[in-house]
């Protein structure tokens, strides 16, 4: 089998295991128990927090480790909105986000009144000057993923950055797509409340960062213990977060180098694909990582069954709608509603365990099918 998958979820390093197997049997006390064990344990996240925080060029203190992304994404959005809807309940984020955005806003707006402005997007992006438009005196959170999880599209989150130094509205970032393939330092980039996942980087499921400024005020989603400085009451999923360290600290020391080498895996497959008729939606800035293709007159479920049964990993955009029939969002957002390339698209995700090889194959395989 030839996993091509990459942006649902990543395969584990072998420093990751190392990690997750050496607290398994050396870490079996909860970190919030105060004997030897627990403090052992406890040692053990203070030095999994300072290396996330070193990578991040951030402060420890500023790190919560959460579930994932989508835990991440609604403590980020909910919080900061229920927390401080008095200064406003303007929200601006864009029609591209992944689901754990939009159904949050969604929720907002049917249970809590707030507005939400969704920004559309322009040739597969959303652009500095669109955010400028949006904001209002009342805007208080703005909210725009790093790269999009379907197209890699990148966003000029540096750019918004700037553009909000002198709003009230926090700027929330949806780094779940982003962080481990690009080194990514919140404070740098005007970042508030960032969002990462430990398992789009060669990490454990289950786990996640939220990155959190120290001026910026959240209401907990959860209520209960003590933990993660009475930010998330829960105790500390330790195994993960050893994991997710470990593979973060290794993204990051390699991130230049994966970087260039998936590039040229991007070039070598439509390299291969001399001779087919296809289309690829790609903004002017994107993460070679993600490759949206589409074949015309090709059905993409259709395509999808026939490559699994050749032994090809592939899914047509996000996982988390995986069972659906609905249309991918996004690419209605880009292409329209009625364009049969909703039907035509599928995503090929990358990661550096890829080789040439293996997209040679699929090429080639594609030519089979394309052919039949």
């Amino acid at each position: 089998m030839i996993y091509l998958d990459n942006a649902a979820t990543s395969p584990l390093t072998p420093k990751a295991m190392d990690a997750m197997t050496q607290v398994m049997t050396s870490h079996l006390a909860n970190p919030s128990s105060i004997h030897a064990y627990g403090r052992k344990a406890a040692q053990q996240l203070r030095l999994d927090r300072q290396l996330v925080a070193n990578l991040f060029q951030t402060d420890p203190n500023r790190i919560v480790f959460t579930s994932g992304g989508t835990e991440s994404n609604n403590s980020a959005i909910k919080g900061y909105a229920l927390r401080h809807q008095d200064k406003g309940k303007h929200i601006i984020t864009s029609q591209i986000e992944h689901h754990a955005v939009l159904h949050v806003m969604a929720f907002l707006e049917q249970r809590f009144g707030f507005e939400v402005t969704y920004l559309k997007p322009q040739n597969g992006t959303i652009t500095i000057q669109q955010v400028k438009e949006a904001l209002r005196e009342d805007t208080i959170l703005v909210s725009l993923m790093y790269a999009n999880n379907e197209t890699g599209a990148l966003l000029p989150i540096s750019e918004i950055g700037n553009l909000l130094a002198n709003h009230q509205a926090a700027f929330h970032v949806d780094a779940v797509q982003a962080v481990g393939k690009l080194k990514i330092a919140p404070q740098e980039l005007g970042i508030d409340l960032l969002s990462a996942s430990a398992h789009k980087f060669h990490g454990p499921k289950g786990v996640g960062i939220l990155y959190q400024a120290p001026h910026i005020l959240l209401d907990s989603l959860l209520h209960g213990g003590d933990q993660e400085e009475k930010r998330r009451a829960s105790t500390e999923n330790l195994i993960g977060i050893a994991g997710m360290a470990a593979a973060l600290e290794e993204a990051y020391q390699n991130c230049d180098k994966n970087y260039h080498y998936i590039k040229e895996l991007r070039e070598h497959f439509f390299n291969a694909l001399e001779g087919i008729s296809y289309y690829s939606n790609s903004a002017e800035v994107f993460l070679p990582h993600i490759i949206n293709i589409g074949f015309p007159g090709a059905n993409n479920g259709i395509l999808l069954t026939r490559l699994d049964l050749a032994g090809f990993a592939i899914s047509t955009g996000s996982a988390c709608t995986a069972g659906t029939v609905e249309p991918s969002h996004v690419l209605q957002a880009i292409y329209g509603e009625d364009s049969p390339r909703l039907q035509e698209s599928i995503r090929i995700s990358l990661s550096e365990f890829n080789t040439k090889e293996e997209l040679s194959q699929l090429a080639q395989e594609l030519r089979h099918i394309l052919g039949d």
